[in-house]
């Protein structure tokens, strides 16, 4: 499924309120890319000297089986050489994972003098993926001292809409080089977001991927998994991994016993959720109707 789409004039009000865009080059830039590992080098100047081995092969084998999570953060130093600024300990858990690239993200700084205007006047372009708008707020927050307030003026977008693209930073490296690749589109990301479970994250983005499921359809496959529900996609179940409290369980015990049947509970963490009774055929349905009748007498 690719996903593709162009969005007129995307962040408001243009650089006109900032400055003359005539005079601005851009000198510095964000962007997420597959670099291969053999071009990563370590930051000399890592003040961490020891990596725990078995945090570090635990690391590599999450790594394994669902990926990096957060890209890395590189700057260029020479030709196709890349230095560490943060992830050292998953590059090398990716290096024992056995990876031979890893998601990262770029950071190209040339004259920081210029940086502001440069990443205000690179928003505006209209052909900008997600992921580099995300990143270049993320900049001009980080490395200027601008609020989210400061830069909702100068670039002439809410300060809800900035933070939505700053969640997008938030979720599963795959994901992130999907939206910037335009493979699935930014609802289907923030639906995502929805679902606290970075690993649930992943599992729902291949199935997106796979079966290539409208916004819509992801939005309420979130809605189950967040209500505990296990949902199922073509003949994969992902399931939701909710933990019920202790004194639902025993409830839905308690149910199941009353009933004689297996009832089924789903429970939110802020305790909205719902009861199932299953039953077999019309004669069970028969009496299951029966018990509540005789309920409602008592």
């Amino acid at each position: 499924m690719a996903i593709k789409k162009r969005y007129s004039n995307p962040l408001g009000r243009g650089l006109d309120a900032l400055i003359s865009t005539e005079a601005v080059r851009p000198q510095g830039s964000s962007t997420i890319s597959e670099i291969s590992i053999e071009q990563i080098e370590a930051n000399p100047n890592q003040p961490r000297r020891e990596f725990d081995e078995e945090a570090l092969n635990e690391l590599a084998n999450s790594i394994r089986e669902i990926g990096i999570i957060q890209p890395i953060t590189l700057r260029q130093v020479d030709d196709n050489r890349f230095q560490i600024i943060a992830g050292e300990r998953r590059w090398r858990a990716s290096q024992i994972a056995g990876l031979r690239a890893i998601p990262a993200y770029i950071r190209t700084i040339k004259d920081e003098n210029v940086m502001e205007m440069a990443l205000v006047e690179n928003i505006q372009r209209e052909d900008l993926n997600a992921i580099e708008i995300a990143l270049a707020y993320e900049h001009l927050l980080t490395n200027t001292g601008m609020t989210q307030e400061k830069v909702s003026e100068r670039v002439g977008k809410s300060r809800t809409a900035i933070s939505n693209y700053l969640r997008l930073l938030k979720l599963p490296a795959q994901v992130q080089m999907a939206l910037q690749n335009k493979e699935i589109d930014m609802g289907h990301a923030r639906a995502l977001l929805a679902i606290d479970s970075p690993s649930l994250q992943v599992k729902l983005f291949k199935e997106i991927q796979k079966n290539g499921y409208s916004v819509r359809k992801v939005e309420e496959m979130v809605q189950k998994l967040k209500n505990g529900e296990d949902i199922v996609s073509g003949k994969k179940k992902i399931a939701s991994n909710q933990q019920m409290p202790e004194e639902f369980s025993t409830l839905k015990q308690h149910l199941s016993d009353f009933f004689k049947t297996k009832v089924q509970m789903t429970c939110s963490a802020n305790g909205k959720g719902k009861i199932s009774i299953p039953f077999a055929n019309e004669e069970e349905l028969v009496r299951i109707m029966s018990m509540f009748d005789k309920l409602k007498e008592q």
